[in-house]
């Protein structure tokens, strides 16, 4: 936990709150942090007893942050689905660096400019 000023903070709040995330896309992310396995969308909302459509829609979100890669399948009998697996842990990492270095900066530039 980290303490700043009159409020705790868990690095879980930290996380969410660095990608934007709900409740939701949190859990799933965390969920493809402990696989190395791609998951399709049908797979994610059975393990984690999550409606499928819930599990889309978090998952396109997590996408656009260019925190999940989604990517695309062909199956041998034609068509194709979409599996998702999360990026490189390191690379968030970084991500979520440069986004608190940018909220420090902010900080910073408030207390002097008070």
């Amino acid at each position: 936990m980290i303490s700043f000023a009159c409020q705790d903070i868990e690095f879980k709040d930290l996380l969410r709150c660095s990608f934007s995330m709900n409740k939701t896309e949190y859990n799933i992310m965390m969920f493809l942090l402990k696989s190395d396995e791609a998951f399709t969308a049908t797979q994610i909302g059975k393990t984690m007893k999550l409606d499928r459509t819930t599990v889309q829609k978090a998952i396109k979100k997590l996408a656009e942050k260019n925190i999940v890669l989604r990517l695309q399948t062909n199956l041998e009998k034609g068509g194709y689905m979409f599996i998702y697996r999360i990026k490189n842990k390191d690379e968030l990492k970084e991500k979520m660096l440069k986004i608190v270095e940018k909220w420090y900066d902010e900080v910073i530039n408030q207390i002097n400019h008070w």
